[in-house]
């Protein structure tokens, strides 16, 4: 998936979260718009790895694409990560949710991710499709509508 459908996917994750849950609404979509896009850091093209540009080719070269930084050891880590630099528990899910969401966009790629890594095995749900196709937009407007039906409480 492309860097805003990612966004988007955060957004709407988010937002539906914050619908069913009492963490701070405006924490949580931000926090969860900067975990939608952390996943990837391994990727040098794409808006986080364009703008940490040395880190995003240390982590690429050592483990490639879509490999720890897409896998619940990352997402594990993340949360430790910033349970120790924030108590805010918005923030936390917020980021956490939002790199969540990358993962099931991602594993609806035909690439897939490794969810399992180190393990070797890629994971992919069973209806997939190519980044920057036709269908990814079809995901866009579907991740929009959502958070339009979950936001609307927020704004109102």
């Amino acid at each position: 998936m492309t860097g805003k459908t990612h966004i988007m996917g955060g957004i709407a994750a988010t937002t539906a979260y914050a619908y069913y849950s009492n963490y701070d609404p405006t924490a949580l979509i931000i926090s969860g718009v900067i975990g939608s896009i952390i996943p990837d850091i391994c990727h040098g093209g794409s808006k986080i790895g364009r703008r940490f540009p040395i880190l995003s080719n240390i982590i690429n070269a050592i483990f490639g694409h879509r490999t720890i930084t897409h896998s619940l050891i990352f997402l594990v880590l993340i949360g430790y990560i910033l349970t120790l630099i924030t108590d805010n528990q918005s923030i936390i899910m917020g980021v956490l949710v939002g790199m969540a969401s990358h993962l099931v966009l991602d594993a609806c790629t035909k690439n897939g991710i490794k969810l399992l890594y180190p393990a070797s095995v890629t994971v992919r749900l069973p209806i997939t499709t190519r980044t920057g196709g036709a269908v990814e937009n079809i995901v866009l407007i579907a991740l929009t509508i959502v958070t339009i039906y979950f936001g609307k409480e927020f704004i109102l």
